[in-house]
This record gives C-alpha cells, structure tokens and sequence, in this order.
C-alpha cells in the first residue's frame, strides 16, 4: 500500500509540470485554432539556454532563469513573425505541418549546439527526502510540484483579470467578433505564442533539475498531446485535471507493469488511457461540443 500511494504521489507531481506545459499548446489552440506540434522542442530549447547560463556562464540562479525565461519569450516572438503570421489566411494544415516543421529544425540546431549528452542542472533546488507519514518525497519534486501549480494560478489572473487575458479569450470565441471589438488578433496571436514559449520553458526547467537536460526533452511534447485531449482541446481547467491523471497513470505503469514487458509500458500508458476516454467522451472531460448540421 506504502508504494502505491508513493507511485501516486510522484505522479502527481510529475503531471502537474505536464499541466503546466500543456497550458501553452491550449492557449495557442485556443486563440487560432493550430495543433502546436513544435511544443516539446520548445521546451527542450527554453531548458537547454537555461542551463548554458546557469552551467557554462555561471551566472547566479535568479539571473539565469530569468534570461532563459526572456530566451523562451523572444523564441515564441520569433516563431510566431517569422513561421505562423506569414500562413494567416492558409489552411490549418498547411500552418500545422510548419510547426512539425519547426520541431525537426529546432531539434537539429540544439544537438548542433550542445550535443546529444545528457547534461546535469546545477542544483538550485534542495534534493534531500522529506517525509510525509509514510511517503518519502524529495523537496525537489515538492518545489516544482508547487511551482507549476502556482504559476497556474498566475496565468488564470491573467486570462480573467487582465486586458491581455480578456481579450485572448475574446480572440477565443472569435477572430471577426474580436476585431469589432478593436483587438488586434495579430498581437493577440504574438501573446499566446510568448505565452506558450514560457510555460513550455518552466515545465523544461523543472523537469530539466530532476531528470538531467538532454534531447529526450521534446519527447515531453508527445506526452502532452494525451494530456491536452483528455482535459479537452479548448479547456485550461482540463489542463489540470488531465496532467496529474496522466502522470499518476504513467508512474504506475511504470512501477507495476514495466518490471513485466521489459520497460517501455510507462510511455505507451498515456495514449492507451486517452484512447479509451476519447472512445466514451470524443471532446475529453470539459471539451466545448460542438454540433455541425451538413
């Protein structure tokens, strides 16, 4: 029973950096309606440029976060001018299969730069165990577990309680309705993707201090994609209760059924779970429905 409730509390942990990172692939969804398939290799860059300032340069913790946060936020800019406002106007798929795009070419030019290795984060965050009755949990995990969840809360304050986030949810319900408003979709797009480059960046960074910074990072991206459809496509509140659902699912087959198949269930679980909830609820747990005559 003690190790049960350990695999369910590390997985909870580890989904709620999932949530965390999913959060940027929905709002980018939410606002253009575009499938970000680049999102891992986001994350792996956001985390690797931290790490090069933190290892290489040496610089203090809180500077070197902060200046791979700004790295993260001038990709997203970047990504947005140069790859996706140049397809407004084109179908979704073509704007789709340049993000597939992106991925492979951000994927090459960061094992051009820092190698294929595995790198180790400096530790800034403290590893030693702490106990929770029986359960044994470092305070490293603890610390992202409550980074992600607080930086959840502070992106809610943005979309409810500020003129950005009201009018990314504007641009949500409607690109022409936006517009009669005065709100520049165009900018508006620039948002979620800077949006999108940060939080993909913090869930890198954090899973980057646990687990060491490589180009398995992107792998994360797919990892998501379970994450994102089973909260449902266009919800943030799906976010956070499908990360921690996938994770905790993923740590338990890692736990119970790897030692059987010889490894490897833990990553094929996520989509086996997505696939049956999609069979029973096609929109995921809060998905908007949407019903078209023809």
């Amino acid at each position: 029973m003690v190790y049960f409730l350990q695999l369910l509390l590390t997985g909870f942990v580890t989904g709620a950096v999932y949530s965390l990172v999913a959060l940027g692939f929905v709002i980018i969804y939410k606002c253009s309606s575009v499938l970000n398939f680049a999102q891992g290799q986001m994350l792996m860059v956001g985390a690797f440029a931290t790490w090069a300032f933190l290892a290489i340069l040496k610089l203090p913790i809180g500077i070197g976060i902060l200046l791979g946060l700004i790295v993260a936020a001038i990709m997203g800019w970047l990504i947005n001018r140069l790859t996706i406002r140049p397809l407004i106007g084109q179908p979704l798929l073509a704007i789709m299969m340049m993000t597939l795009g992106l991925g492979i070419l951000l994927d090459a030019v960061t094992v051009t730069i820092f190698g294929g290795l595995e790198r180790a984060y400096p530790e800034f965050i403290p590893i030693t165990a702490v106990n929770i009755g029986p359960l044994v949990v470092s305070q490293q995990r603890l610390c992202c577990c409550g980074v992600a969840l607080l930086l959840f809360g502070l992106f809610t304050f943005l979309f409810h309680r500020t003129r950005i986030g009201l009018s990314m949810r504007a641009v949500a319900e409607g690109h022409d309705v936006a517009r009669s408003l005065g709100i520049r979709v165009g900018n508006v797009f620039t948002h979620a993707w800077v949006i999108a480059a940060i939080s993909a960046t913090v869930g890198g960074i954090l899973l980057g201090s646990i687990n060491g910074v490589s180009m398995g990072l992107s792998t994360i991206g797919l990892k998501i994609f379970p994450v994102v459809l089973v909260g449902g496509l266009q919800s943030i509140p799906g976010c956070i209760v499908a990360g921690p659902l996938i994770g905790v699912l993923e740590t338990l087959a890692a736990g119970y059924l790897d030692p059987f198949t010889q490894g490897g269930m833990s990553d094929v679980m996520p989509f086996l779970v997505m696939i049956a909830i999609l069979f029973i609820k096609p929109y995921g747990f809060f998905g908007e429905v949407r019903i078209e005559r023809i």
